[in-house]
């Protein structure tokens, strides 16, 4: 029996037709020394994206062998290598609030919660089944699905994805947790009581609500924290308005439990007793990054975007000119009549765009008012006019290259990428995708239903899509990696992408999947000697997913930055277990492709612009030169020879 992709990855599909470039975004002429050779020893570099996870909540208890320090749960005192309250528990705490009529981004009126929200299921699966999997009833059915879709998971893996059903109903309280019903206030260890690879709920993670969630404002500012964001609302958001209202009136008898979500977001794993331990293995043997963030407030596909663009990309008429969508797809964070943070209009089938540069636009006056008030005043980088994709729709073309139309679907984007630079430059770059070549086939088909569209960065670029040979050269399969990297014909950009059951989304996959899958193309590049003495590979996420996390949020633009996310170098020059400090989010790898390439940067408006950060030895975590991101330069240590 086949897989069908959960309904929270179901295909996006939609619109538009070929667009003329926009001169004010066009990419900067590339410098004359732009060349195939790189000024590193990096001569391939591959990220790997998983789905929805933060810093804490993966290395919440971890220690590096080499003594450097992380800045997690455990090393703040929040909590004990045990996963228990530590001395400084109350740094955790979080807030019910009261936000009606008007939309905010740190309320006045709130309260610490006695005893938080229950703690939910969500959409995570009641039960293993092989007709409506993930998981699956049997391991057979998993391993029938495995051979056919080659999506970076071995036979071995198999066993993995039978295993961690909830056995509670949907959206009911997690009671395999202990005190899930009255929670404590603060963060909870998962694994208290149920397997490290067990499903569980996923938290919100859209735009206006994650504004909302890291809660900021001057008035809390701190040398240690100058940006004032104190990460306290998380459940308050996952209980008062969840993953979006789509503009539908709240229902009756609502309550903290109506969303489905509860306290899911304070949950963490304890690396110190044993979870995760692919993810350790990698942390305690080569570097990782304790400061590393993701680009965008919000879900997958803006986070995506920025790690081909360098920022976002804004709805067009479909042939190049800024336009206006339509009304229901326009975001409204502002409170419904007569609810506490329902929002107007938002949501998956719902608002996604804000005109972000008119600072009068529900949500935007407010976001844009803080960031006035810092001491660097960051420009908010949006375009006149533009009504930018905050969250998650479908890119303009499918996969074989005609444009998507239905609805809650971005037109095909004149906004250039890193493939623009690369391609000028002559430098070799794919993008692999689980499940491409069935959805390239058949959208809809089994397997082509469970490859990620709004993943794909380049899948919204009209450049790429509207001709045959980029789409053939440089979209392809991760089933296509194995022999090109047993063959050394491995490209030196290349951006993998797991299908949605190996992605490690919370409810609809599981971390250790996930891990899974870095470990073996990890084991698969280090097979090919030659080609793993020069090549690094950065495993990270997407996002943040909701999950509370303690780390500092560095405001760039209007758009973030967000959460701290993981990021683990593995190459042969970042070996040791070291810990990077320095400030990052994914428009860190493009400074990287465009430093050991020298390549300009992908556009004149995108963060590959900003500077490298300066900061101080006694808080090596805060830019004193905001805004400013790292190019992953200080992962590697070039001076070693590779053993």
């Amino acid at each position: 029996m086949m897989y069908q992709r959960p309904a929270r990855k179901a295909a996006l599909r939609g619109c538009a037709a070929s667009l003329a470039m926009v001169p004010m975004l066009a990419a900067p002429a590339l410098p004359a020394f732009a060349n195939t050779i790189p000024r590193t020893p990096i001569e391939h570099i591959i990220v790997i994206v998983g789905e929805n996870r933060t810093f804490d909540h993966v290395f919440a208890t971890y220690t590096s062998p080499s003594g450097d320090a992380v800045s997690n749960l455990l090393s703040r005192g929040i909590i004990t290598k045990d996963g228990k309250p530590g001395p400084n528990w109350a740094l955790a705490t979080q807030y019910s609030a009261n936000v009606k009529n008007t939309y905010s981004i740190s309320p006045t009126t709130k309260d610490p919660y006695t005893k938080l929200p229950p703690i939910m299921t969500g959409g995570a699966p009641s039960k293993a089944s092989d007709t409506d999997p993930p998981p699956f009833a049997t391991v057979a059915a998993a391993s029938a699905v495995l051979k056919v879709a080659k999506d970076g998971l071995v036979q071995n893996d198999a066993t993995i994805l039978t295993t961690g059903a909830t056995g509670l109903p949907n959206d009911s309280i997690d009671t395999r947790i202990p005190n899930a019903a009255a929670p404590e206030n603060g963060p909870y260890e998962i694994t208290q009581t149920i397997p490290a690879d067990s499903y569980t709920a996923s938290p919100v993670h859209r735009f206006y609500q994650m504004w909302q969630e890291i809660d900021c404002s001057v008035a809390h500012a701190t040398a240690y924290n100058p940006s004032g964001c104190l990460n306290d609302l998380f459940p308050f958001v996952e209980t008062s308005v969840g993953a979006g209202t789509n503009g539908s009136p709240q229902k009756a008898g609502f309550t903290d439990q109506s969303t489905g979500e509860g306290s899911a977001a304070m949950g963490f794993f304890n690396i110190a007793k044993g979870d995760v331990p692919e993810f350790k293995k990698l942390a305690d043997s080569y570097t990782i990054s304790d400061n590393f963030h993701q680009s965008i407030e919000g879900g997958t596909g803006a986070n995506h975007i920025a790690l081909g663009t360098g920022l976002a990309i804004y709805y067009t008429d479909g042939n190049g000119a800024i336009a206006t969508p339509p009304t229901a797809e326009i975001e409204n964070p502002n409170p419904q009549p007569g609810t506490n943070n329902w929002y107007t209009q938002d949501g998956y089938s719902g608002g996604s765009y804000s005109e972000c540069a008119d600072a009068t636009q529900p949500g935007v006056k407010q976001v844009e008012a803080y960031l006035a008030t810092l001491p660097y005043a960051p420009a908010s980088k949006c375009l006149s006019g533009a009504y930018y994709l905050l969250n998650n729709y479908n890119p303009g073309y499918y996969g074989d290259g005609t444009v998507n139309t239905t609805t809650y679907t971005i037109p095909p984007s004149p906004v250039h990428t890193i493939a623009d630079n690369l391609n000028a430059a002559g430098i070799s770059w794919a993008y692999y995708g689980a499940g491409w070549n069935a959805y390239v086939k058949d959208p809809n088909s089994e397997l082509g239903s469970i490859y990620c569209n709004i993943c794909n960065p380049f899948q919204y670029e009209t450049n790429i899509m509207t001709d045959a040979s980029q789409r053939k050269t440089h979209l392809k399969d991760v089933m296509d990696l194995p022999s090109e990297i047993a063959n050394g014909t491995l490209p030196a950009v290349s951006i993998v992408k797991p299908d949605g059951l190996a992605d490690g989304h919370p409810a609809s996959s599981k971390l250790s999947i996930f891990e899974a899958f870095s470990r073996n193309l990890v084991a698969e590049v280090q097979k090919n000697p030659t080609l793993w003495a020069h090549t690094a590979i950065l495993i990270t996420f997407d996002e943040g997913g909701g999950y509370w996390d303690s780390g500092y949020i560095q405001p760039l633009d209007f758009f973030g930055d967000g959460t701290r996310i993981p990021a683990i170098m593995v190459s042969p020059y970042s070996t040791g277990g070291h810990v990077s400090h320095t400030y990052a989010d994914h428009v860190s790898f493009l400074k990287f492709v465009e430093r050991n390439w020298d390549l300009g940067p992908v556009s004149t408006n995108g963060r590959d612009n900003l500077p490298d950060p300066k900061s101080t030895k006694s808080n090596p975590y805060v830019p004193t030169n905001s805004p400013a991101i790292g190019d992953l330069m200080d992962m590697f240590d070039f001076s070693k020879t590779p053993g």
